[in-house]
């Protein structure tokens, strides 16, 4: 494994100096053992109680917080730093405050809500994914943290998902298609969920 970090930056102040390894509260400084403590760390983080909350901006902060508190120093702040993946630049920092206000509003519509189908809430689902994909509020966690956030929406909805039935890799290519606003892919990956 490479210590370039997966994500275009410029000037990150998330890395150590000379590398593309994120800064981490256990220090470690190789790409492989990074992402395996993560992977473990997250994990126990998950299997515990997550934080309630309004299903708002402070929630999905709570939620990363919650999930990455073990990892990284900066878990549950919105990121500083301009990033792109594969040449797709995700929203610049200085507007994600502003542009989850606007998205997270749509959570008070009724396919959030419960009473709507399950053909509604996996389209309703698949739109905000992939809003919220393309802001990418945090440095790194962001593909966690909004999978879980979709399955407490999915609880709130009356429409439960089964987590342990994604499919990680044509999970990632729907959600980099709905980068380019093709959902398809992305709403049958959410269906495939529902319990």
């Amino acid at each position: 494994m490479t210590d370039k970090a997966p994500y275009g930056s410029f000037d990150d102040p998330y890395c150590y100096e000379g590398t593309g390894i994120l800064k981490n509260l256990a220090g470690l400084r190789d790409a492989e053992a990074l992402e395996l403590f993560e992977l473990e760390m997250t994990a126990e983080r998950g299997s515990q109680p997550g934080p309630h909350g309004d299903f708002d901006p402070a929630h999905y902060r709570a939620l990363h917080h919650h999930l990455f508190q073990d990892v990284y120093a900066w878990a549950g702040r919105f990121r500083t730093v301009r990033i792109a993946k594969d040449g797709a630049m995700f929203c610049f920092p200085e507007h994600i405050a502003e542009q989850l206000e606007i998205l997270f509003t749509s959570l008070r519509e009724s396919p959030f809500l419960g009473g709507a189908s399950a053909r509604e809430f996996i389209a309703s689902s698949a739109q905000f994914l992939a809003e919220l994909n393309a802001i990418h509020p945090f440095r790194e966690g962001n593909g966690r943290t909004q999978l879980t956030f979709l399955f407490l929406l999915g609880e709130r909805a009356g429409h439960p998902l089964d987590m342990a039935r994604i499919r990680p890799k044509p999970m990632l290519a729907a959600m980099i298609a709905s980068y380019g606003g093709k959902l398809a892919l992305l709403e049958d990956e959410i269906g495939l969920l529902l319990v």
